[in-house]
């Protein structure tokens, strides 16, 4: 890992950090799907991220949102930390309105998933996984006051 790495995680726990964050999401997410996920705003050798697409349970529209991941195998990791705030992203209930979505990852390479949130002892399995990713989950836990949902995403 290097030290733009290094850097990006440890602002990852500052509140400026995640506001900002929210602020770029709608930029990253251009960004993203115009060089077919090869470029990110904070990098692609950064961070493993991906654009999730998912049918939105209100609209019925796709939906998509840039997202840190862990692997697991074949599957994806993600967590809905709505960067620490207090309620859960919309894309964590489209999910569990519907398990079926996309991924895309660097290179446009787009796969079909099936999501299921990971709870109990699966849950206790991959949130390391995710945290050694982006530790400031952890501190997301803390400011929002809530438990982040984690989503496996595998291929189908």
């Amino acid at each position: 890992m290097g030290w733009y790495t290094n850097v990006i995680r440890s602002l990852g726990h500052r509140p400026w950090f995640a506001a900002a964050g929210r602020t770029l999401v709608p930029v990253d997410r251009w960004l993203q799907r115009r060089t077919g996920g090869r470029v990110t705003i904070l990098g692609r050798s950064a961070l493993p991220t991906l654009l999730l697409t998912t049918q939105g349970r209100k609209s019925g529209l796709p939906r998509t949102v840039p997202l840190i991941y862990a692997a697991d195998g074949d599957c994806f990791i993600v967590t809905a930390s709505n960067w620490g705030q207090e309620h859960h992203p919309a894309w964590s209930g489209n999910l569990l309105a519907a398990s079926t979505a996309s991924v895309m990852l660097p290179g446009g390479n787009e796969i079909p998933v099936l999501a299921a949130l990971a709870e109990g002892a699966e849950r206790d399995r991959v949130w390391p996984l995710v945290t050694k990713v982006w530790p400031a989950y952890d501190t997301y836990v803390e400011r929002s006051g809530r438990d982040l949902r984690v989503f496996v995403l595998t291929p189908s």
